[in-house]
């Protein structure tokens, strides 16, 4: 009955037929925003995530009070509260970090990374916020080992995906090294190297004196420093917004001395340069 007298209304009175269409009009906009609010929200968030181990001191982990700190903890804060960005942080195991990313579990990950060119044609970079070096590390007895050819034939742990695993990889094309893979927990790799399942590692020196300290390990660095390596914070390609606010707040903490106050904070001396 309703289809019979709308059409007749449309049929008498032409303008009906306007009004008709427009009322259609106006559902369909009420239920695009409706439906879509999400969609819009995500492009705009209000809370920005932030991916990140939370096992990797002195860059990411937890303190005995049970509050995720860390250098790089303390610089992206400190970067988002100057871009006025609330953020959060979602824990992340290492295997899974670039994965979350993609996903878009979070938006930024803050985990000491380094550069490479698969990674490059992936994902966008921060400017750096720390150069360190990558070393050889081996239990303080050892004295056969000083040198990534003095691996060859030794059992060295090392994580799926990381850069000191590519630099081990690169290296060994011959497959002389028996590498040990492990999820990316650095301590469990350290404790590994102090009970002599492994005989050597490949990590950052920063991340080693730290851990000697705090563990009481019996490990230590060895031969020259096989890399100096920036550190940044990763987005994803379409990120590049966020990426430009997150690059003007670190610019300036390098520029009035805040960068360098929290390296000498973390590391007592200043590694941002």
């Amino acid at each position: 009955m309703y289809f019979c007298i709308n059409s007749v209304l449309r049929t008498i009175f032409p303008a009906a037929e306007k009004i008709y269409d427009m009322k259609k009009i106006i559902i369909l906009l009420t239920l695009t925003f409706l439906l879509g609010i999400n969609a819009f929200g995500a492009v705009k968030k209000d809370v920005i995530n932030i991916g990140t181990e939370g096992v990797y001191a002195p860059f990411t982990f937890t303190n005995e009070k049970g509050q995720l700190t860390g250098y790089d903890i303390e610089v992206i804060t400190e970067a988002a509260k100057r871009a006025g960005i609330k953020i959060n942080f979602v824990p992340t195991p290492w295997d899974s970090m670039f994965l979350g990313l993609e996903s878009k579990k979070y938006d930024i990950i803050a985990n000491q990374i380094g550069k490479n060119p698969d990674r490059e044609k992936k994902y966008l970079f921060s400017e750096s916020y720390l150069v360190s070096g990558i070393q050889i590390i081996v239990k303080n007895s050892r004295a056969d080992i000083k040198s990534l050819e003095d691996l060859k034939g030794k059992k060295v742990g090392t994580s799926v995906g990381s850069n000191y695993n590519k630099i081990l990889t690169d290296f060994d094309k011959k497959k002389e090294i028996k590498l040990v893979y492990y999820d990316g927990d650095v301590t469990q790799i350290f404790q590994e190297l102090k009970s002599g399942r492994i005989d050597a590692t490949l990590n950052d020196r920063l991340t080693v004196n730290d851990n000697i300290k705090k563990l009481g390990l019996n490990v230590k660095t060895v031969g020259k420093v096989i890399d100096e390596v920036p550190s940044y914070f990763v987005f994803r390609k379409d990120s590049a917004d966020l990426k430009a606010k997150i690059d003007k707040a670190l610019l300036a903490m390098k520029k009035d001395g805040t960068l360098a106050k929290i390296s000498k904070k973390w590391f007592t001396a200043d590694y941002t340069k």
